[in-house]
């Protein structure tokens, strides 16, 4: 269960990034907006898992006998990208400032399930290497969208409160994904150990 939760944690820290972001760039956020766009994004953490168990168990049978090299290649890879991804474009982002954030806009649905959808890919990974561990996905997706949905509402509030104040936005996105992607890959190594001791 802890390993559930710390997954769920970790798979929002994107949306985490995405809501913080859409409140300082739209401080003027109604009440409606913030719990439709973490309902999206909650939504959207809870499906894919889904998705991806779903395709795994089709092809389980075929690899079973290397699935746990699987879902740690997976977790690692998840992981590694959420950490290497943030450090080259921290740069480009302060230097970005306003005109970045303001291309996030969650009172648009279109904007919104695109944005939804984008943060909740690597939620579809993670499903898959649940299937080839064998670990039933109904609970631990069902944590993981309430944990997203939650961690979103505090994002957006947060977001609101802290301004025009870019730095701490890019600062807190940076390392809270290196924080994720550390999670995801101890995971992807304790199911390796696992299996092979």
């Amino acid at each position: 269960m802890v390993a559930i939760i710390l997954i769920g944690i970790s798979l929002s820290f994107d949306a985490f990034a995405v809501s913080v972001s859409s409140g300082i760039s739209n401080r003027d956020l109604k009440l409606f907006h913030i719990l439709r766009g973490s309902l999206f994004f909650g939504v959207f953490q809870f499906i894919m898992p889904v998705i991806g168990w779903r395709l795994g168990k089709t092809f389980v049978t075929y690899i079973e006998a290397f699935d746990h090299w699987i879902a740690f290649a997976l977790l690692a890879f998840i992981g590694g990208k959420m950490i290497v991804g943030v450090l080259p474009r921290k740069n480009r982002e302060a230097a970005a400032g306003e005109g970045t954030e303001k291309s996030i806009d969650v009172q648009n649905l279109g904007s919104l399930t695109i944005l939804a959808l984008a943060t909740s890919i690597d939620a579809l990974a993670v499903g898959l290497s649940f299937s080839m561990v064998n670990q039933d996905i109904w609970i631990p997706a069902l944590i993981i969208g309430c944990i997203t949905f939650v961690v979103c509402l505090f994002g957006f509030e947060f977001g609101k409160r802290i301004g025009l104040v870019f730095e701490a936005t890019f600062s807190l996105k940076a390392g809270s994904q290196i924080i994720g992607g550390l999670i995801l890959i101890g995971i992807g190594v304790k199911i390796l150990l696992e299996h092979i001791l």
